[in-house]
């Protein structure tokens, strides 16, 4: 599906999104007639310090608006910008400081949704898609949190060993399957079908609940994520009656 198509699946009852080159921006109607802010990168391109600041001060600026309407972050990107000067300009504080700008707006009562329709990786698939509250995806996404050639230069083990190891661990492992399988993506919607209700379906969920690790634990992807999850919590409330009785 291309991005005209996504959008006018989405917004029926129309909508005023502009793209600026790779990044897009504006604002739609629900099909319950609510409004919704619509942001993202298409075109498969990376996210550098000028996208990564763009986008922040936009979010920033939907916070201090103070309407609590949905944010949906639409993503095709490549990976981070590779370049001498994003790196020296600090890219990864700006990666930082958009995800975070992500998290304050849930944190706010906006509905924040990722929608995954072409590609991601690195620090621009976390800095956009995963600091959402809820991450979907569309058929044919390919997300990679960091891909095998990639790890085998990091880690320096051979490329048939880390293919192996992504096939029996998908937490391990680069693809739209594995991320889902993990609990990162919540659901791929059917492309085939009108896409206005799905967002609307995710739109009726309750928000600021990160369910995550239970999706990954329950689709066998991260075995261990839901017991940790559950330790966490308990020894925070321990923490917490401790304080209280200190």
């Amino acid at each position: 599906m291309t991005l005209d198509d996504i959008l006018a699946g989405l917004f029926p009852n129309g909508s005023s999104i502009e793209t600026s080159g790779t990044m897009i921006s504006g604002q739609a109607v629900l099909s319950g007639g609510g409004p919704i802010h619509v942001l993202g990168i298409t075109q498969g391109q990376p996210l550098g310090v000028d996208e990564a600041i763009v986008l922040a001060g936009r979010i920033i600026e939907i916070v201090k608006s103070g309407n609590r309407a949905p944010i949906l972050i639409l993503v095709d990107s490549a990976s981070q910008r590779m370049s001498k000067r994003d790196e020296l300009l600090g890219l990864s504080e700006y990666l930082s400081h958009l995800a975070k700008t992500l998290l304050l707006a849930e944190a706010e009562g906006h509905h924040t949704i990722g929608l995954l329709y072409g590609g991601s990786a690195a620090g621009a698939f976390i800095a956009t898609a995963l600091a959402t509250g809820t991450l979907v995806a569309l058929p044919g996404a390919h997300p990679a949190v960091m891909d095998l050639p990639s790890m085998a230069r990091v880690t320096k083990l051979p490329i048939d060993v880390l293919k192996a190891k992504a096939e029996a661990t998908p937490v391990f492992a680069p693809g739209l399957d594995n991320m889902v399988r993990t609990g990162g993506i919540d659901v791929v919607w059917d492309a085939g079908a009108p896409l206005a209700p799905q967002l609307a379906a995710v739109l009726q969920r309750p928000q600021g609940r990160d369910d995550r690790s239970r999706l990954g634990a329950a689709r066998g992807g991260r075995r261990k994520a839901a017991e940790i999850a559950d330790r966490v919590v308990a020894l925070a409330a321990a923490s917490h009656q401790d304080a209280r009785h200190g």
